[in-house]
């Protein structure tokens, strides 16, 4: 977060100096600058959309712990019961029901391409490797937030909400049959889930 504030106050720092040299200075000097000033007006929108998914992080992490996870299946391809857009999916187990997998998916596709080139299906085993274990703050019935481990296995990063997209009933999620008691609901409104029936 702290690095996502200070780029993007780089960024617009820039895009004021250039500007305020580009007023002082003859008019081809301009054109010199123009390309900072569409990509640093660009990557200003771009930053300023991580901050909403970094809020949430920050409400997941209040209200669920980390655990670490091995093992866990994933993909890129279409999961068959998830509805919508999905950019790569982890299934978990339902907190309820250990037997059960809930799958989990990446809901947007910003900054998910580390992920994305570690579940390939021809990525290397190496690369593999690196999300053998994960890091996993959530309840698969609602959201989570997944993390690859550092090197040395410590503490988490490269940080990712997945969302819920499941349909029950016509397309209508009803928690209760994953086992959610009202407790599991209220926790899950915390960080921001409505759901379609309690």
């Amino acid at each position: 977060m702290a690095l996502n504030v200070l780029g993007s106050i780089g960024w617009i720092g820039g895009w004021i100096v250039l500007l305020g040299i580009s007023t002082r200075t003859p008019d081809w000097v301009v054109w010199i600058f123009m390309p900072y000033f569409i990509y640093g007006s660009y990557r200003v929108v771009v930053q300023a959309r991580y901050f909403p998914a970094a809020l949430r992080m920050l409400r997941i992490l209040r209200t669920y712990p980390w655990q670490v996870l091995r093992g866990v299946p994933n993909g890129l391809t279409k999961h068959p019961d998830v509805l919508g857009s999905q950019y790569g999916w982890f299934e978990l187990p339902n907190p309820a029901s250990p037997g059960q997998q809930l799958p989990l998916v990446f809901g947007q596709h910003l900054r998910v391409e580390w992920w994305s080139r570690r579940m390939a299906p021809r990525a290397k085993p190496v690369l593999k490797a690196q999300i053998e274990v994960v890091w996993f703050a959530g309840d698969p019935r609602f959201i989570g937030l997944i993390a690859a481990p550092t090197r040395d296995g410590r503490a988490p990063r490269r940080l990712q909400v997945l969302q819920q997209q499941m349909g029950t009933d016509g397309g209508r999620r009803d928690f209760a049959e994953w086992g959610a008691t009202p407790e599991d609901i209220e926790r899950g409104r915390r960080v921001g889930i409505r759901p379609a029936r309690s």
